[in-house]
C-alpha cells in the first residue's frame, strides 16, 4: 500500500471527527477508536490476504475521496429518483451518504416499527417518545467486528449516517422497506451504516438499492442484520454504481433459532465491485443466498459468501450466476462451515459462469469446511460458454444465430430476476439487465 494514500485517511480524521453522529456516547466512541487504530494499523484489504487475492483495490489507494459536506437534496434529478426509488415501498434515500428527509417517503408506518436515519436513532438517542441508544449498544458493531478486514474497520471509523431498522415481536410489513443510496458528487466518499433487527416470529423485506450519476467515487456500506427466533427476512440488493465507481457493500446477518434469511445480491455497476455476505446460522435456522452479477468492458465484480452452521438442523442453499464479456472480470468465493456441533447440516452452493468474450475471465473457489459427520452438503460450478448445441436448435427453427445467442443469455441470466417476488423491483432489475447486453430478438414481454 502506499505510505501516502495510507496515512492521509487517519490524518483527516481528526477534522472529521466532530461532525460524526453519536460522538456524545462514549460506546461509539470507543467503537470508532478501536476501528480508526484497526485501520490505521492495517489500511485497506490487499490481495496478499487470502480472502482478497483475486481483487487489487490498489485503485482506491491512488485516488482521494473525501466526505461531503453536506448532501445537497437538489442534486438528485427527478428522472434519477423516479427511476430506481420504488413507488410500492417505505424509502429511506441518503445523498452521498447522508439521510434526505425531502427526498424520502416514510409515511404510514406500523405503529412500533421504527424505519429512520442511523443518524438521528443516534444522535441525542431519542427520536420521538424513544431511544434508541440501548438497541444500538448492543447491536452495533455486533454482527461483525473490525479485525474482518480493513474495509469493515474503516467503514465503523468513518460512517456518517445510514438506515436503522426495527421490527418488534410478531409484526408482519405488508410492504418492503427501501434504502436508496445515490452518490451525485465526483471524489465523494459515501460511507453508510446500516442496522436491520427483525425480531421474534416478525416478517419483513428491506430492498438496498445503490446508484450514483457518471463519476468516479467510493461507497463503502456496511450492513448488519438481526434476525430474531422465528423470523423471516428478506433482503434484496441491487448495485448499479456508475461504471467509474468502486463500491465495497458488507451484509454481515446472525440468525437465531428457527430464524429464515434469504438474500437476493444483485451486482450490475461500478468499476471494481465487492460484495461480502457472512451469515451465522442457530438451531434449524435457513439461509438462502441468490446472486447475479454481470460485466462488461473492464469491470471487476467480487462476490464473497460465508455461511457458519454453527448449531444443528441447519439448511442453506446458495446459487449465484454471473455472466461476463469483453475484458470483464468475475470472482466468486463461496464458504460453508460447519462447526462440529452442527449435526443433521443440510447445505448446497452452486455457482454458475457465463463467458461470452475469449477475453472474459472469473475465478471460483467454493470452500467447504466440515467438522460434523452427519451432514449432507455438496457444491457445484462450472465455467464456459453458450452451449453450441442449443444455439443450433433455436437456429433449426428459423432463429438466427445472434438473436439464438441473445435468447440464451437472457433465458440464463433471468432465472435469477424471476426469483424477485416485488414486481416494481424485479421491473427495475429487468430493465439494468436488458441494458447492458444487445436485445436483438429478445422481447421484454418474454422475460
Amino acid at each position: 500500500m502506499s505510505a501516502v494514500i495510507a496515512s492521509r485517511y487517519p490524518a483527516e480524521y481528526e477534522s472529521i471527527a466532530p461532525s460524526l453522529p453519536g460522538q456524545n456516547q462514549p460506546w461509539l466512541q470507543q467503537l470508532r477508536s478501536e476501528a480508526l487504530q484497526a485501520f490505521s494499523a492495517t489500511g485497506f484489504p490487499s490481495p496478499r490476504e487470502e480472502e482478497w487475492r483475486y481483487t487489487n483495490v490498489s485503485g482506491i489507494e491512488k485516488k482521494l475521496f473525501s466526505v461531503p459536506a453536506s448532501q445537497v437534496a437538489s442534486d438528485v434529478s427527478a428522472d434519477l429518483l423516479k427511476a430506481y426509488q420504488l413507488p410500492d415501498a417505505w424509502s429511506v434515500v441518503l445523498v452521498n451518504g447522508r439521510f434526505s428527509a425531502e427526498l424520502s417517503a416514510l409515511s404510514g408506518l406500523p405503529d412500533g416499527v421504527s424505519v429512520l436515519s442511523l443518524a438521528d436513532a443516534l444522535v441525542g438517542a431519542n427520536v420521538g417518545a424513544k431511544n434508541f441508544s440501548p438497541l444500538l449498544e448492543t447491536h452495533l458493531g455486533r454482527a461483525v467486528n473490525n479485525a474482518e478486514h480493513g474495509f469493515v474497520a474503516f467503514n465503523t471509523a468513518w460512517f456518517s449516517d445510514g438506515l436503522f431498522v426495527h421490527v418488534p415481536p410478531k409484526q408482519v410489513l405488508a410492504k418492503p422497506i427501501q434504502l436508496l443510496h445515490i452518490v451525485t458528487q465526483a471524489d465523494a466518499l459515501a460511507i453508510t451504516r446500516n442496522i436491520i433487527i427483525v425480531d421474534e416470529s416478525a416478517q419483513a423485506s428491506v430492498v438496498e438499492t445503490f446508484v450514483g450519476t457518471d463519476n468516479a467515487y467510493l461507497t463503502a456500506a456496511v450492513t448488519e442484520v438481526f434476525v430474531g427466533q422465528n423470523a423471516d427476512l428478506t433482503l434484496y440488493k441491487m448495485q448499479s454504481e456508475s461504471e467509474k465507481a468502486y463500491h465495497f457493500g458488507g451484509i454481515y446477518i446472525k440468525q437465531e433459532r428457527d430464524a429464515r434469511f434469504t438474500h437476493h445480491n444483485f451486482a450490475f455497476g461500478g468499476l471494481l465491485a465487492r460484495s461480502d455476505i457472512h451469515a451465522d446460522l442457530d438451531h434449524a435456522s435457513e439461509c438462502v443466498l441468490n446472486g447475479l452479477y454481470l460485466g462488461v468492458k473492464r469491470q471487476h465484480i467480487d462476490n464473497h459468501t460465508r455461511i457458519n452452521h454453527l448449531k444443528p438442523y441447519g439448511i442453506s442453499r446458495e446459487t449465484y450466476k454471473g455472466v461476463l464479456d469483453d475484458k470483464a472480470r468475475g470472482v466468486f468465493q463461496g464458504r460453508v462451515i460447519v462447526a462440529e456441533d452442527a449435526q443433521k447440516t443440510d447445505s448446497q452452493m452452486n455457482n454458475r459462469n457465463l463467458l461470452l468474450s475469449v477475453d472474459a475471465e472469473v475465478d471460483t473457489k467454493p470452500q467447504l469446511e466440515i467438522y460434523a459427520d452427519d451432514v449432507k452438503c455438496g457444491h457445484g460450478v462450472t465455467v464456459g460458454q453458450l452451449d453450441d448445441k442449443s444455439v443450433f436448435y433455436l437456429q433449426s427453427r428459423c432463429i438466427d444465430e445472434e438473436t439464438a445467442r441473445n435468447m440464451l443469455t437472457f433465458a440464463f441470466a433471468n432465472e435469477m430476476v424471476d426469483k424477485i417476488s416485488i414486481k416494481s423491483l424485479h421491473d427495475n432489475v429487468l430493465e439494468q439487465v436488458l441494458a447492458r447486453f444487445p436485445q436483438q430478438g429478445v422481447d421484454k414481454e418474454w422475460l
